[in-house]
């Protein structure tokens, strides 16, 4: 299959067979979804937002004991930073694996990426800005996951918008892209790809995976959601975060504090099934998922689509 993509950067980079990555979602990526993800031929990412080595190894063996397909791990520079030891311990484990590829996020990559090319890794860097582009590019990294607006999560204050931030930055920058932010299906990927990208990120399409270890509730609500079912919420000091529009979270958008509200996410929504008094990361593409399905089912169903709209394409040549 790789072969249908002649000279994408992305494959000969990951490893994988398909031009689609899983986003590295705190404490969701982990053994279950990233390696169904991986066996059906696209690249499963696992988190280490945790910053906790024992969870690393962890979960790491798990996903090395379920399948030989390839897979790759995020480094959050933000909360890695917060416990330095933990942070050396961690990327020590990456390099005595000899991981082969690896995605920075959240603050400068320029601090990990000599050290992680010098092991023959793989170092894609996500950014939210044309700004952020370049300057990742300038520090050595081999790929971007150029992140629009409509993602889900953690976003910077001032965005741009996926349709105009893929052109902007493939006008000035020479790296392999991986386009992230409103993208569930094939029509998303042609479209990413027509726009510069050689790669897609799905992060809320597969939190809403059979795979995915949260609770129903919180699948059900990402199937729910209307073009309007999320909201930017402030997150201080200087960055926002994009949910799920909930009962907490419109009462959090008019400036009212709901107690809890985020730092009891995982155990009050992704494993108790708190929709409304909760905040749950979420893109805007939650409005184009419409039922939840295997991760298998998710890619061979991108595949089929993006091929009928490149054939579509096609045809308008006559």
């Amino acid at each position: 299959m790789p072969g249908l993509f002649p000279g994408n950067r992305f494959l000969a980079h990951s490893g994988a067979k398909f031009p689609i990555i899983q986003a590295p979602m705190t404490w969701i990526a982990r053994a279950q979804l990233a390696s169904a993800v991986s066996k059906a031929g696209a690249l499963g990412m696992m988190e280490t937002s945790s910053v906790d080595i024992a969870v690393t190894r962890r979960e790491f063996a798990a996903i090395k004991a379920a399948t030989s397909a390839p897979f790759g791990i995020n480094l959050p520079i933000m909360f890695l930073r917060q416990n330095e030891d933990m942070e050396k311990q961690i990327l020590d484990f990456l390099v005595e694996q000899k991981v082969r590829f690896v995605t920075t996020s959240a603050g400068n990559p320029r601090r990990h990426v000599e050290r992680l090319k010098g092991a023959g890794i793989v170092v894609y860097h996500a950014v939210p800005s044309l700004e952020g582009a370049l300057k990742a590019e300038d520090a050595g990294v081999d790929g971007l996951i150029v992140e629009g607006a409509e993602s889900g999560g953690i976003r910077n204050a001032e965005e741009v918008n996926s349709f105009v931030l893929l052109q902007a930055v493939r006008e000035r920058v020479r790296l392999p892209i991986v386009a992230a932010g409103g993208i569930v299906d094939g029509r998303g990927m042609a479209a990413a790809m027509a726009l510069g990208a050689e790669a897609v990120a799905m992060g809320t399409r597969f939190v809403s995976s059979a795979e995915s270890p949260v609770h129903p509730n919180y699948k059900a609500a990402i199937i729910a959601a209307g073009v309007d079912g999320t909201v930017m919420l402030p997150r201080p000091p200087r960055a926002k975060m994009r949910v799920l529009r909930t009962k907490a979270s419109e009462a959090m958008a008019g400036g009212v504090e709901v107690q809890g509200r985020v730092s009891s996410v995982i155990d009050a929504l992704y494993i108790g099934g708190d929709v409304d008094n909760t905040a749950g990361s979420a893109g805007q593409s939650a409005a184009l998922i419409h039922e939840v399905k295997p991760a298998q089912a998710i890619i061979e169903d991108t595949m089929a689509g993006f091929w009928k709209e490149i054939d579509r394409l096609a045809a308008l040549r006559g």
